[in-house]
């Protein structure tokens, strides 16, 4: 069973966060150890300069394994039976999340950082790296960002809506413009009302949207859980790990180094494994689960 994690910002000491892309190697063999198999590094919100930076890292790690594979390919053809030094989880791309988000939802992301939803910003930033970004994540509500939800879809690249306050209609609005997916449904997003259902009443009743679930212990509390699974249709949740740098290899009870010093949550506190075998620990059906990590991310990611 192959897991793929399309959200996880780091890992065991190691982040996105950096230009030096033995980082990035070194988190995607934590990854494996920890028996995710393929994943797409998280990028957080920061200057053009820096996002750029943090992308051309995940890139040379991308090349790292390309070469290692061509290397395992060779030896297999030339009848060894050695292996590559390091095996690690497979580098899809990288999930870019912001900088075209609401500052009045930032969660832990550095609101500061956050810029104009406009063509100019998005071209500014993966000029030269369409060829790895897999994801954006777009508040809907902002000036400009249906046009530029538009914009990445026409590019092949996953529009995601999330960071957000918007409403049912600015969602759907967003979702009619060519999103595709909805990043960690609840956290850090307009909350449900009985006269503004808002963007997570948008991401459970529509059919088509994806959406994705932080399944640790901490972003969302079991019954709401409960309540995804029982009203959104499975085969479009995927559960995400929103790892962390200070997220454990191996979980221990305690969100050490995923809550900051305001208490504010700043990732997940499970790697993707642990979080879903913990959901068919406290009664989930085990089926659902593994789908929901596997083949739902699969078709999330490859079947357009």
């Amino acid at each position: 069973m192959r897991l793929i994690d399309i959200h996880t910002h780091g890992l065991g000491g190691y982040d996105t966060r950096t230009d030096d892309e033995k980082d990035i190697i070194n988190m995607a063999e934590i990854q494996d150890s920890c028996g995710v198999s393929e994943i797409i590094p998280t990028i957080y919100p920061d200057t053009i300069k820096i996002m750029r930076d943090n992308m051309t890292a995940v890139k040379r790690a991308m090349d790292i394994q390309k070469a290692r594979l061509s290397l395992l390919f060779s030896s297999i053809r030339e009848g060894n039976k050695g292996g590559t030094r390091g095996s690690s989880a497979f580098i899809h791309g990288v999930h870019l999340e912001g900088p075209f988000l609401n500052p009045e939802r930032c969660g832990a992301l550095k609101a500061a950082s956050f810029i104009r939803s406009t063509e100019y910003n998005l071209q500014s930033l993966i000029d030269g790296f369409e060829d790895i970004v897999k994801i954006i994540t777009v508040a809907p509500e902002l000036n400009g960002a249906v046009s530029l939800i538009k914009k990445i879809s026409d590019k092949g690249i996953i529009a995601s809506m999330g960071h957000s306050d918007a409403s049912y209609t600015e969602a759907e609005a967003g979702f009619n413009a060519g999103a595709k997916g909805i990043t960690h449904i609840f956290n850090a997003m307009r909350g449900i009302h009985h006269r503004e259902p808002g963007i997570a009443v948008f991401g459970l009743l529509n059919k088509e949207i994806y959406i994705e679930v932080i399944a640790d212990p901490f972003h969302i509390h079991p019954k709401t859980v409960e309540l995804i699974f029982r009203t959104k249709n499975q085969d479009r949740i995927i559960l995400v790990s929103d790892s962390v740098k200070g997220t454990k290899a191996s979980y221990k009870a305690a969100a050490e180094g995923i809550i900051n010093q305001s208490g504010r949550l700043q990732g997940g506190a499970m790697t993707l494994t642990e979080a879903s075998k913990r959901l068919i620990e406290i009664g989930f059906d085990e089926l659902m689960i593994n789908n929901c990590v596997t083949r739902n991310p699969s078709a999330y990611l490859y079947k357009g």
